[in-house]
């Protein structure tokens, strides 16, 4: 899968580990909630879980 990220506003990295098992739903409650940002918004988030192969 090639994706074109060239257009992409902002790039947050989300630091400590997230519980991954809350899936997508769960993880833009996360950005609303903690951090006040629109996921839906033309942002990347990345997020780190404890596997560190993931």
């Amino acid at each position: 899968m090639k994706q074109d990220f060239t257009s992409v506003q902002n790039i947050y990295i989300i630091c400590g580990q997230t519980d991954m098992r809350k899936g997508i739903d769960g993880l833009a409650a996360l950005i609303q909630d903690s951090f006040k940002l629109d996921p839906s918004s033309d942002s990347i988030f990345l997020f780190s879980g404890t596997s560190k192969d993931r």
